[in-house]
């Protein structure tokens, strides 16, 4: 694969507890919709161990914008990879957001 082509990665948490909450479905499917798209070459994916946000998982991560979304499942995965192709801000569940210096937990701001 060339990373060179690569405009976004996904890591997707595939720790203990995201796999008893459904992550290896949150992963093929999101591989799955990465391929129907033909976005393969655009958006690598990558299968993590524990992130350490255990009772929000399963977990997916966004880079280059560092933003983590929360408590995935088919319907979630399925949207997120429709608004990347879109190139739409993703409107989802997000743990964390990165504010350009540091990461923002959603829910110490409500």
């Amino acid at each position: 694969m060339k990373l060179d082509e690569v405009s976004k990665h996904l890591l997707i948490c595939n720790g203990k507890s995201c796999t008893k909450n459904g992550a290896e479905e949150v992963t093929e499917i999101i591989r799955g919709e990465l391929k129907n798209l033909a976005l393969q070459k655009e958006i690598h994916t990558t299968k993590t161990l524990c992130n350490g946000q255990c009772k929000h998982g399963p977990i997916v991560v966004l880079y280059p914008q560092g933003t983590w979304y929360k408590e995935m499942n088919k319907t979630k995965s399925e949207e997120l990879i429709r608004q990347l192709k879109e190139e739409r801000n993703v409107n989802l569940s997000e743990l964390y957001y990165h504010d350009g210096k540091t990461f923002k937990n959603h829910e110490s701001e409500i």
